[in-house]
């Protein structure tokens, strides 16, 4: 498998780590049993509940991004540099950005954020030369 592909996987698998936070989170804060009902009536958020969700919906964010561009980097068996060095950027940085931000640390963690965008956007420019529009 491509450095490329295994990025993508440890990325999913860093999101499974994140919603099993999240999740225990939740029963932390509300409860088991009203965790497992529809949710209608819960209570409020305690405030790791409410950072663990804001965690996992920023992760799946830059996935929403990042998997396409890998996915279409495998399909077209385009991998470079540019490739290998962004999905790295990127899961690595996820990584940082999901300790920093579950702990709470202010100012630090736009820059990790900042450091997967830019992984994103080095995959996608190696696969510009590909794009065609007519």
């Amino acid at each position: 498998m491509s450095i490329e592909l295994t990025m993508l996987c440890a990325s999913v698998a860093l999101l499974f780590v994140l919603v099993v936070i999240q999740a225990n989170a939740g029963v932390a804060a509300q409860g088991l049993w009203p965790m497992t009902g529809n949710r209608d009536h819960l209570g409020p958020q305690s405030v790791w509940q409410a950072r663990t969700l804001r965690c996992v919906d920023n992760h799946r964010e830059g996935l929403i991004m990042f998997a396409p561009l890998i996915i279409v980097a495998a399909l077209t068996n385009t991998s470079s540099d540019l490739t290998v060095y962004g999905a790295q950027m990127f899961f690595y940085s996820r990584v940082a950005h999901a300790i920093i931000y579950l702990a709470g640390w202010p100012y630090i963690r736009p820059l990790f954020w900042g450091i997967g965008m830019i992984g994103i956007v080095m995959i996608f420019i190696a696969l510009t030369p590909l794009l065609k529009f007519t």
